[in-house]
């Protein structure tokens, strides 16, 4: 009886764990009919926010390329894959924010629908 009671707590334990993050719980940014995604609005302040320290301009910390200006962003966007580095997982190649924690994917989608919009500046 004992072995079932300890096997029926452990049961529970596991069943109650998860791997949500607190990212994972962000509200997805949904964007009413015919409203687009710009840069001076929407990603500069991302960039500011977390980008920036390194990506400056000029370049610190052995950043390739600064993301200070709509051309900079919109040239990684295009020739530097930076939907695709922002979008890895934390400590894998080439991720960024580099030795950061991963952008939230609500911040992620919202690049993502920049470039989708046409990566609009205003």
């Amino acid at each position: 009886m004992k072995k079932n009671y300890i096997s029926l707590i452990t049961l529970f334990i596991l069943a109650s764990c998860s791997s949500v993050s607190e990212d994972d719980l962000l509200e997805p940014i949904i964007l009413e009919p015919g409203e687009t995604v710009n840069y001076t609005e929407d990603i500069k302040p991302i960039m500011e926010n977390n980008c920036t320290f390194c990506h400056s301009s000029p370049p610190v910390n052995g950043a390739p390329n600064a993301l200070v200006t709509y051309n900079d962003v919109v040239n990684a966007v295009n020739n530097s894959n930076l939907i695709d580095r922002i979008s890895r997982a934390s400590g894998e190649a080439g991720a960024m924010p580099l030795g950061g924690p991963k952008l939230p994917q609500n911040l992620i989608d919202l690049v993502i629908q920049w470039q989708l919009d046409g990566l609009l500046e205003n």
